[in-house]
């Protein structure tokens, strides 16, 4: 691993658009004149990272729903922060977890309330019946497919261990009021800010051919270690004290920080011929324990909430 990571991070070309999103983007942009209210999905541990700034722009003007995903694997606290963060907005948002089913049918209900007074308007004129038809939309790797399986009871949609494996458009029947209208995962031209990218790395969606493994487990370990210690320390078998100690050695902080992380490989027996750390399987442990939840509930975003 070469040794200044965050030089190395920022002259990374952090870009992926493949063609088809971009084609993807088009279709959704045509698609939002056949629906109602949108469903924009996001990871509850990173809901600004996660959400495609491309979505608010081409959805002005239709209502909204935001749903907060993988709450189980995020903070309890923080998912109540960001409930009150997007109330605040005056976006609805919903808390769920598509792998078990908590939240659905407060989804399912939300969405009624809001089109209530539509529903009602089009009753008046003689339109009775008509379903509320919504789009859903997310980036790769939000548990979208797993969402749309759960809401519809059904176990067909298109999923895959690899971001964008949704199938084409498609029409699924939530109940007898809400139909829903799925498309594939897009993400953004060009990520804003390094900090997004490492966010989205961290959580698995962006792909490892963009952002080395290594890099990415070094930039996490950096973050637990400022952010979420205990934890770290717990799952780990360290001593806190042995990180400070490491923290304030006389050298560069990336190369404290790398040590720790080698740590981490040790005590996890990724030792190879020599007595030596393999730091690539020591970076797949972390970012595979992060991912499912095994080092902690970990938020990594906290809102900024306006008093």
């Amino acid at each position: 691993m070469q040794k200044n990571n965050d030089e190395n991070i920022s002259k990374m070309n952090i870009n992926w658009y493949p063609g088809h999103m971009a084609k993807t983007k088009r279709q959704i942009e045509q698609d939002l004149k056949l629906v109602d209210i949108v469903i924009e999905l996001l990871d509850a541990r990173i809901p600004i990272a996660s959400q495609n700034p491309d979505i608010a722009t081409i959805c002005k003007g239709k209502k909204k729903i935001i749903i907060l995903n993988k709450c189980d694997l995020a903070n309890k606290e923080k998912n109540q922060l960001w409930l009150q963060y997007f109330e605040k907005k005056g976006i609805p948002a919903v808390l769920t977890d598509a792998n078990t089913g908590t939240g659905i049918d407060q989804c399912i209900r939300k969405i009624e309330n809001i089109m209530e007074e539509d529903v009602q308007k089009q009753a008046e004129k003689g339109r009775i019946g008509r379903k509320i038809r919504a789009m859903i939309l997310g980036i790769p790797n939000v548990g979208k497919s797993s969402f749309i399986n759960r809401i519809s009871k059904r176990t067909t949609a298109g999923v895959g261990n690899k971001p964008g494996v949704t199938k084409q458009k498609q029409w699924i029947r939530i109940n007898e009021k809400i139909e829903l209208l799925d498309t594939p995962g897009v993400l953004w031209p060009k990520f804003e800010t390094e900090e997004i990218a490492m966010h989205l790395a961290f959580t698995g969606t962006i792909k490892e051919d963009i952002l080395q493994k290594v890099e990415i487990a070094y930039h996490l370990t950096k973050f637990l270690i400022e952010n979420q210690r205990t934890s770290l320390c717990e799952r780990y078998k360290i001593d806190s004290k042995w990180i400070e100690e490491k923290l304030n050695q006389e050298q560069q902080e990336n190369e404290n920080i790398y040590e720790i992380m080698l740590e981490i490989g040790r005590k996890r027996g990724c030792i190879i011929s020599g007595g030596n750390i393999d730091e690539e399987k020591t970076a797949r442990i972390l970012l595979d324990e992060f991912k499912n939840g095994i080092i902690g509930k970990i938020t990594i975003e906290t809102p900024k909430i306006e008093k």
